[in-house]
């Protein structure tokens, strides 16, 4: 089936694109109407349903999807995408791989694949992939950069000399150079060459901060505006149609230990993880009413029942019983909508000392999000007016927020675990600590370091940068924001 210039398929990608998902539903429904061959617009209109919150459906339409006959390459690895968001992340590695065998000579099918084997664990595998989509395309530079991130570097076997090999092409663009950039920042740092990372790392945030138009003021604005939208006293009402006790959020800057946190409690019995998904915040704006002001203001008056409602449909993909895990860093900036509308719901916020917490970020390729992360003045300003939040939060929330501290998390794993299970209610066993045990995928971009057992290694890192990150602490001392004497 062949997408004209006004076919409903086309229809559909312009209206979700726009975001009126009500809207390119019904197109999408007449994309796949009579068709009895696999199409990528099965994966659309799955992908639209999942939005929606109608999971149900959307697994009906990839499972009738693959009762049908054989269709085009695209059409698998649409329904490989929206088989992550359904959490069917072994049938979405096998969609991929069909997808492969369809068109063995198509990259970025090779990358998704790589993407795929790297949240299972299966890392040698992700490293064979990425070679072969290098194989194929030389300048397929995310698939430098995953490979790099696959494993800790050594003497012996590094990829050091093929990208800097690459960074001396005269035509390479600021986008290539990001890529590139973080990849040979990350494996001169695993081999100890920090001055030279440094250099690399440095280059590749400048690049990549000038692909953006952002102005780290306007999200100065919208966090004060947060607090200004929450009072302080804030008494949550359960209206949910189910317990939200079943909840937990595990929040925190990136980097900042989250997933480590996750990987822990998903290790204990009857505790599943919804990964990294936005189903708060659109449940929230869902229930918000379109006219009374700004965002913030209509999000604050959003009725707690319709966004617990709209919440459920969203999370509860598999409605099963025991606790479910929301891990979107930035869902930060909802606590106080989600204590009015999930008073029960269990809000962990995973905390990390100012210099560790802004190295780790600036050190990462984060694509869309966390666009403050690549320029010390932008971190600097963000950093303190999240710290700022953060202490709203505390004071409006009281003990019904749990605060963990990753340096103890790292160093007294058993303490700092069994009290987080005291405060969720489940039982504790020190055997979640054994987390390169974990099975279970993840997406993150800590993927690779949860599958080895618990390290220390990455506090107080930036310790071997110490004198390029002088005008970072400058700038946190000069807001407030303490550093410790030996910085």
């Amino acid at each position: 089936m062949t997408a004209g210039p006004s076919s409903p398929e086309l229809q559909a990608h312009r209206l979700v694109r726009a975001g009126c998902l009500e809207e390119a539903l019904p197109f999408a429904q007449q994309a796949i109407a009579g068709t009895d061959v696999c199409v990528p617009a099965h994966g659309m209109l799955a992908l639209i349903l999942l939005r929606l919150g109608q999971a149900r459906e959307a697994e009906r339409v990839v499972l009738e999807a693959l009762e049908f006959r054989d269709g085009g390459a695209d059409a698998y690895d649409s329904l490989a995408y929206v088989s992550i968001a359904l959490g069917r992340h072994e049938r979405a590695n096998a969609l991929y791989k069909r997808a492969l065998d369809l068109a063995p000579g198509t990259v970025r099918f090779w990358y998704n694949l790589a993407s795929s084997e790297r949240s299972f664990g299966r890392l040698l595998d992700a490293e064979a992939a990425c070679n072969r989509a290098i194989a194929l395309d030389a300048a397929h530079y995310r698939s430098y950069l995953l490979r790099s991130e696959l494993r800790v570097q050594t003497a012996e076997f590094n990829h050091v000399r093929e990208l800097q090999a690459q960074l001396d092409r005269p035509t390479l663009t600021d986008g290539s150079r990001v890529l590139l950039g973080y990849a040979l920042g990350k494996e001169l740092d695993d081999l100890g060459h920090f001055d030279e990372a440094y250099r690399w790392f440095s280059g590749a945030a400048q690049a990549r901060r000038r692909r953006l138009s952002y102005d780290v003021a306007i999200d100065e604005r919208k966090l004060q505006r947060i607090a200004e939208a929450y009072p302080l006293q804030l008494r949550g009402r359960d209206t949910s149609h189910r317990n939200s006790a079943q909840y937990v959020f595990i929040v925190g800057l990136p980097r900042s230990g989250t997933t480590l946190l996750e990987r822990i409690l998903t290790g204990l019995p009857g505790v599943r993880s919804n990964g990294e998904t936005d189903n708060f915040a659109r449940a929230l704006m869902a229930a918000a009413p379109l006219n009374g002001g700004d965002a913030f203001g209509r999000a604050a008056a959003a009725d707690p029942g319709r966004v617990a409602e709209y919440y459920a449909k969203l999370a509860d993909r598999d409605a099963s019983d025991g606790l479910v895990i929301e891990k979107l860093p930035m869902n930060y900036l909802y606590l106080g909508a989600i204590h009015l509308a999930l008073p029960d719901a269990k809000l962990i916020l995973v905390k990390r000392s100012a210099l560790d917490s802004c190295f780790a970020m600036y050190r990462t390729l984060f694509g869309d999000a966390y666009p403050f992360s690549y320029d010390f003045h932008d971190l600097a300003r963000y950093y303190s007016v999240y710290h700022r939040l953060m202490s709203h939060w505390r004071a409006a929330l009281g003990d019904r927020m749990h605060e963990v501290d990753y340096e103890c998390l790292v160093t007294e794993p058993d303490r700092v675990g069994a009290s987080v299970a005291r405060y969720c209610r489940i039982p504790w066993d020190t055997t979640a600590l054994e987390i390169q045990k974990n099975a279970a995928v993840s997406m993150t971009a800590s993927a690779v370091q949860i599958r080895r057992p618990i390290y220390r290694t990455s506090s107080s890192r930036w310790r071997h940068y110490r004198t390029h990150l002088e005008p970072l602490i400058a700038e946190l001392r000069q807001r407030g924001i303490h550093v410790g004497d030996d910085a």
